[in-house]
């Protein structure tokens, strides 16, 4: 039978040789697809921005690269022996090796590793109260993280090298790494204190001795470019904390001789250093010796040639080639090291920030994991009880409603399936504007009990909702027109209804395509993430959804909300939360299978999982008042709303966290802790699904594919989130979109029935 309600042809085919016009939905989904080009890429842009500071973050907390070498006993056939014999300053004035000794009666106090937030603090507030000038080599990425203290340490008249940025061995590196070394450092430095420096120190390389012929090329090169490299006489050998009173004996040198000598104020703890730093000065003061700066020294005293660099010994150098350490940082490379510093600083934010995220998202990840097993067990036990009943078994006919567009591919199977119902059925076809021959393929068909509504495209809620004033039963069951239905499905479906408190009852939709690596990933998240789900939110009264694909109401129930709206995308979402607002319960029935055709391409996938998830988001703000509604109606906003909002919005976002923070700690932390950590919670996923799988009856061998779904299929809907996420707050607007059949769903094998009118 056909019952046309608004009177309406099929388009004319165009004439050939002419190009069809596009339609106005056609035009409608071309400016919304261009409307959502600028949010993809914002969204993308903010994932790579967190990419960035983390690596940034990796970068200057754990030496990237983790090169932890100290070469150790190599020749210096190579080094010229002035050099190695020399002064504690070597600089190449004029191309050639030159060594400074520190004047007599002289020190040059040195520190290396800092600034350090607790020990360089203290170190300069002692120098200041004797008025004594220190020298810090700096660690660049210590630099940028601490940008405050390097400005006073050089506002206090103190001297400032370069440590390299990541305290690295420069003898195992090649010439682009000690380049960047030198250079990210002394941007760094410009960004903190605006200023450049000429000195350097090598890390593990604090006596000249230390110098051999894989470091030579090293100090050569860096000299050709005006660097001073600043070596020691005395040692303290602070960082091995031997008691203050070792650490001042070793850091005197001896009487009279001037000297160049070694203190810490980072790279450990440095209490002893702290207070053997007094002692030792006023010890050397009461000797009569000064204090002064590396360039000081070299003021003071006249340089020895030891030849070119290199080469044989030469003339003496001239002290006129000597220059402040210090020069004030322009053009590029201020701009640059500020620009390092300031993101630097959203660095030390932001990733602190996340890590308590990170913290939050694990700990309501695994409290979500724990609630759904619990909960899912009993729900099970509960409704599997022999004794267990809705009440008297509901045995009437019942309406099921079929809206369609373009459904020719799988409209056939559809019906079919529903005309071997054990349950009398009529039902209602509703084609929604279709250009592709469903109604007629429904027509001819010639099942019984079926009726084909017309009507003028117009969305799927309104061709529900036409189906609902079509019904002529009390209990109407919505379904897809892709979705195929078991023999029983309908009669397990209807049951709940038998409690006059049940308004809606929602059914358990599968993945019929599943043979596919894309299927196969959703077949997992159907029965993991949404039934399992279904059967906590059932249990706790609070169901947030009713599949589109498989879902009963009362007719009733249904007028009293106003039918489906069109208000949002998610109009099976938005009607759940209308029904429990109503005073209706809406709860879970997994004996009644529908299968469904899931998207089969990436960009099909993106597309549903986009509407789905900025439809939630619609149905959420729309009934964002249920929060404060009162009595029994207001237990979805007490308890559903904060659960929904929590576990398929916040936690979602936000569970990229894991995944990032993972690979973070791989890189720049404990690879096999990490890698465990991941593997601990896989197979706390793991347990889940197959608990789910339990429950649901199915293959375990599916879940062979859940580690390769954590690691790319999952990151796709991460993002899917996101976008949705950047869509809402950018007041953007989402149409429907119609997914691509293929029919490859049909009715499961071995089902048998008869039709029922």
């Amino acid at each position: 039978m056909t019952t046309p309600t608004t009177p309406s042809t099929p388009p004319n085919p165009p004439a050939r040789g002419r190009r069809r016009a596009p339609s106005r939905m056609e035009r409608a989904a071309g400016r919304a697809a261009a409307l959502q080009r600028p949010r993809v890429l914002l969204a993308l842009l903010l994932l790579l921005a967190l990419t960035c500071v983390m690596l940034l973050d990796g970068y200057l907390r754990a030496e990237v690269g983790g090169d932890q070498r100290v070469r150790t006993g190599a020749p210096a056939g190579d080094v010229p022996d002035e050099v190695l014999d020399g002064g504690p300053i070597l600089s190449f004035p004029g191309g050639q090796a030159t060594t400074v000794s520190v004047p007599d009666k002289t020190i040059v106090l040195t520190f290396d590793d800092g600034p350090d937030p607790t020990w360089t603090p203290q170190v300069l507030e002692i120098l200041e109260k004797y008025d004594v000038p220190g020298t810090f080599f700096l660690v660049g990425s210590m630099v940028s993280r601490h940008p405050g203290i390097v400005r006073d340490m050089v506002e206090q008249g103190n001297e400032v090298g370069v440590h390299t940025f990541t305290h690295v061995d420069l003898s195992y590196q090649s010439q682009a790494r000690v380049t960047r070394e030198i250079e990210q450092t002394q941007l760094a430095l410009a960004g903190a204190a605006g200023i450049t420096t000429t000195l350097f120190r090598a890390p593990y390389s604090s006596q000249t001795d230390a110098i051999d012929n894989y470091s030579w090329p090293v100090y050569e090169s860096l000299g050709e470019d005006g660097y001073t490299s600043v070596f020691v006489d005395t040692d303290s050998d602070d960082w091995k904390r031997p008691g203050v009173s070792k650490i001042v004996e070793w850091a005197t040198p001896e009487d009279g001789e001037g000297a160049s000598v070694l203190f810490h104020d980072a790279g450990g703890e440095r209490s002893q250093t702290i207070e053997a730093l007094p002692k030792y000065i006023e010890k050397m003061k009461a000797k009569g010796y000064t204090f002064t700066t590396v360039s000081g020294a070299m003021a003071d005293q006249q340089p020895t040639g030891a030849g070119p660099a290199g080469g044989a010994p030469g003339t003496t150098g001239s002290g006129d080639s000597l220059q402040a350490a210090h020069h004030a940082a322009t053009g590029a490379t201020l701009y640059e090291g500020k620009a390092l510093v300031a993101a630097v600083a959203v660095a030390e934010w932001t990733v602190p920030a996340l890590s308590v995220g990170l913290v939050i998202v694990g700990v309501a990840v695994m409290g979500r994991f724990a609630m759904m097993l619990v909960l899912a067990r009993r729900h099970h036990r509960q409704r599997n009880r022999r004794r267990f009943s809705w009440g008297p078994p509901v045995t009437g006919p019942v309406s099921v409603i079929v809206p369609a567009y373009n459904e020719k591919e799988c409209i056939e199977a559809t019906l079919r399936s529903l005309a071997r119902s054990t349950h009398p059925i009529e039902i209602v076809v509703v084609d929604d504007g279709s250009t592709d021959g469903t109604a007629e393929i429904a027509e001819s068909l010639g099942l019984p009990g079926v009726r084909v509504v017309r009507q003028a495209n117009a969305g799927k809620p309104a061709a529900l909702n036409n189906g609902v004033r079509h019904a002529r039963y009390d209990i109407v069951v919505m379904m897809d027109g892709d979705t195929v239905f078991e023999p029983d499905t309908v009669r397990h479906l209807v049951q709940p209804l038998a409690d006059p408190s049940v308004g809606a009852v929602a059914g358990n939709a599968k993945v019929g395509n599943r043979r596919t690596l894309i299927g196969a990933w959703q077949h997992i998240e159907y029965v993991m993430g949404f039934n399992l789900d279904r059967r906590m939110y059932d249990l706790l009264r609070c169901m947030p959804t009713i599949p589109g694909a498989i879902g009963a109401f009362r007719r009733e129930a249904v007028l009293q909300v106003g039918g489906m709206s069109h208000d949002t995308l998610a109009e099976d979402t938005d009607i759940t939360i209308a029904l429990h607002r109503a005073g209706w319960r809406v709860v879970y029935e997994e004996h009644a299978r529908a299968w469904t055709e899931a998207p089969g391409s990436l960009g099909q996938l993106w597309s549903q999982r986009y509407r789905w998830s900025y439809g939630t988001m619609q149905a959420l703000w729309k009934h964002r008042r249920c929060l404060t509604d009162k009595g029994p109606s207001g237990r979805f906003g007490r308890v559903g709303m904060p659960l929904v909002v929590l576990f398929q919005v916040v936690t979602p976002v936000f569970a990229p966290l894991i995944d990032v923070f993972t690979v973070y700690s791989m890189v720049f932390v404990d690879f096999r802790a990490a890698l465990i950590a991941w593997l601990a919670v896989l197979a706390v996923q793991l347990v889940c699904a197959a608990y789910a799988f339990r429950l649901d009856r199915e293959r375990y061998r599916y879940l062979l594919m859940m580690p390769l779904q954590q690691l790319a299929y999952r990151q796709m809907m991460y993002l899917v989130l996101i976008h949705s996420c950047v869509t809402a707050l950018t007041g953007g607007r989402l149409r429907w979109q119609k997914l691509k059949r293929t029919g490859e769903v049909g009715a499961p094998a071995g089902t048998t029935g008869t039709g029922t009118g």
